[in-house]
């Protein structure tokens, strides 16, 4: 995609020099933006936050930040997923007040108009960029999936649609109950 002028293949460079107040992402070079995010994805972004912050502070685990965030995976790659957790040893790959390399766990809040997006474009390069943990939320369906990366590849970890809980594989004794999230 190219934007006034600019090359067809983005680069992060040229992520930081856009102009305007809108959020964006940069997937393999092609620039998309983020709609605002509505109320039902706001009220599970801060209900599932809020429990994966208890469990880190409680074990002084690391940081769990809510979009926007920029996390750069590559000079072409620049992602602000839903929930971003990084344990204390990958805080020294914080700089400027960006994550530069993979986060420990990533959640992204699923919706119809991100679907595509957060199951078959995120999904590769997460595993590809060795994020340890990718969380998926469907509001829609009253589903969360957890993915662990297993000798390079997501495993299905943990499932749960409707009730039910699911369970971490990044953070050790981690469970957090559908209705707690999805309210």
């Amino acid at each position: 995609m190219a934007v006034a002028g600019r090359k067809e293949i983005l680069t992060y460079e040229d992520y930081l020099s856009l102009e305007d107040d809108k959020r964006y992402e940069l997937i393999n070079g092609r620039l998309i933006e983020v709609p605002t995010p509505g109320f039902e994805h706001q009220s599970v972004l801060g209900h599932f936050s809020v429990k994966i912050w208890e469990a880190v502070k409680k074990g002084s685990l690391g940081e769990v930040l809510p979009a926007p965030f920029d996390v750069i995976l590559s000079e072409t790659v620049v992602v602000q997923p839903d929930i971003v957790f990084i344990s204390s040893d990958n805080l020294k790959n914080i700089k400027n007040g960006r994550l530069f390399g993979s986060p420990d766990l990533v959640v992204e809040i699923v919706s119809p108009t991100s679907y595509v997006r957060d199951r078959y474009e995120k999904f590769p390069l997460y595993e590809r960029y060795g994020v340890k943990e990718y969380g998926l939320v469907y509001p829609e369906y009253r589903a969360i999936e957890v993915w662990c990366l297993k000798d390079g590849k997501y495993v299905l970890h943990s499932v749960a649609v409707g009730s039910g809980e699911v369970e971490s594989c990044v953070l050790k004794d981690f469970k957090v109950k559908v209705e707690e999230v999805l309210k």
